[in-house]
């Protein structure tokens, strides 16, 4: 009766034990099926070679035991090593080579023994008593000197386009100015002169773009302004020049006459003249020539601009036609639609003299947090739009609140633009410092706010993110 229950009970065990193994087995039979389609050729042998060995592990551990070899046990063990040796030696897929990789530098070779030397394992290790170098822990900068680091490192032009670009630039200057006086001699054309941020000490990244200011002389007596929010654009940005006194001074009197659209002086009919002298009227290959440069006028562009292709620079030079009366800077830079009388008011020699002015009375760091704010705005896709005009206005906003503008203070300030700026993103209006009745971010669509607000307003918890 005994004999029976022990029997039983070990039917039982090896008919619980089989169905577990045949259990396992189905589920390694299903791995094996799909491993090629989930971790492809290479994956799936490794796997296949895995299960075989666990297979073998659990073959023998269920299988009966020879009890008259002694060495079973023995040669049991052996194969297990064997087959848990075989997994640790399978070849892994070969790792996929990354870009950054190739730049890391290879491991070199170990020096070969020389025969009959023995490898002494303390020649690797530093001697007894030797000074131990304590690594240094990373030393986490704060923004001030992040601040400090990216302007003095990242923004800086080079030197030798900080002395080209202006250099070139007057040379063709020059050039266009004499074309200009033996071309169209009964035109009143002032002196040219160039202005952008490279001659202000604003410019930053590189100085590939620059402004050549045409003088238009108008005889006050015969022209006046009109501002353009009392005409049917409705837009204090824009102003209309109006010629007047034609009953005493008929059409003909003044030399700008040619240019009139109604009793206007247009800026679109100016830029198309001008536009078809650059293009088709100057030897700009005799002029390159003779400069050391290649020189083409831009056809397809609204603006007056000229590309200028040296050896050690590539330049962007803009013509603008700017007429100055009654302590106005207006710029021939009409809004694009049916209107073609409108010139823009500029700011730009305003902006640049008052925050001067400022940094110069309190020793302030404007000038440097401007360069800083200008050189993230220019690098990034999103934030291109709000260089120049918009940051010098919002400091200039900021510094009638009297805050502090020393250079102690200047990671201070800058998050303090940076939430100024979301405040006027979120508003959708920039109010201009010199005439709050414009908005400077008329031109800007719902789209373009929405995204800069957003990447604004996320740098305003982490500054690094703009660096």
């Amino acid at each position: 009766m005994a004999a029976f229950w022990q029997q039983r009970g070990r039917r039982q065990e090896q008919g619980g034990l089989g169905g577990v193994i045949d259990g396992l087995g189905s589920v390694f039979d299903v791995l094996l099926a799909n491993a090629r389609l989930v971790l492809g050729v290479s994956g799936a042998a490794v796997l296949a070679i895995a299960t075989l060995a666990v297979k073998r592990l659990i073959d023998r551990a269920t299988s009966p035991r020879d009890e008259g070899d002694p060495k079973a046990e023995q040669k049991t063990l052996e194969e297990t090593w064997q087959d848990l040796a075989l997994i640790k030696t399978t070849p892994k897929p070969p790792k996929k080579q990354r870009r950054e990789d190739l730049s890391e530098p290879l491991l070199s070779p170990a020096r070969p023994l020389v025969p009959g030397e023995a490898q002494d394992p303390r020649a690797c290790s530093a001697p007894l008593g030797a000074p131990r170098v304590k690594s240094s822990p990373l030393r986490c900068l704060t923004l001030q000197e992040r601040l400090l680091s990216h302007h003095s490192s990242r923004l800086a032009v080079p030197e030798i386009q900080v002395s080209l670009v202006p250099q070139l630039a007057r040379s063709i200057s020059t050039q266009l100015q004499n074309f200009l006086r033996s071309k169209c001699p009964e035109l009143p054309f002032g002196r040219l002169f160039l202005s952008g941020a490279l001659l202000d000490g604003l410019e930053v990244l590189a100085a590939d773009h620059i402004h050549l200011m045409l003088p238009v002389v108008l005889d006050a007596g015969l022209w006046s302004l009109i501002p353009g929010e009392d005409t049917v654009v409705r837009n204090p940005q824009y102003w209309m020049i109006k010629r007047v006194d034609l009953g005493y001074f008929p059409r003909g009197c003044s030399p700008w006459d040619r240019f009139m659209v109604g009793r206007y002086l247009s800026s679109n009919v100016l830029n198309e003249t001008l536009h078809k002298m650059l293009v088709a009227s100057i030897n700009w290959p005799a002029i390159g020539g003779l400069l050391g440069c290649v020189i083409h006028p831009v056809v397809a562009s609204r603006e007056l601009k000229l590309e200028v292709k040296h050896d050690q620079v590539e330049l962007s030079i803009t013509l603008f036609p700017v007429v100055e009366m009654e302590d106005k800077v207006l710029l021939a830079v009409p809004p694009e639609g049916l209107v073609e009388n409108l010139w823009l008011e500029s700011f730009y020699r305003a902006e640049v003299s008052k925050v001067k002015e400022l940094d110069a009375g309190d020793s302030g760091a404007r000038q440097r947090c401007l360069r800083i704010l200008n050189g993230v705005c220019r690098s990034h896709p999103t934030l291109h739009k709000l260089g120049g005009s918009p940051m010098t206005q919002v400091i200039l906003h900021l510094s009638d609140s009297g805050s502090d503008w020393a250079e102690e203070s200047l990671a201070d300030r800058f998050q303090q633009v940076l939430e100024e700026l979301v405040a006027y993103l979120e508003k959708g209006v920039l109010p201009s410092y010199f005439n709050p009745k414009i908005n400077l971010f008329s031109g800007l669509l719902e789209e373009e706010i929405d995204e800069m607000g957003f990447v604004l307003y996320r740098a305003m918890s982490e500054p690094e993110l703009l660096l």
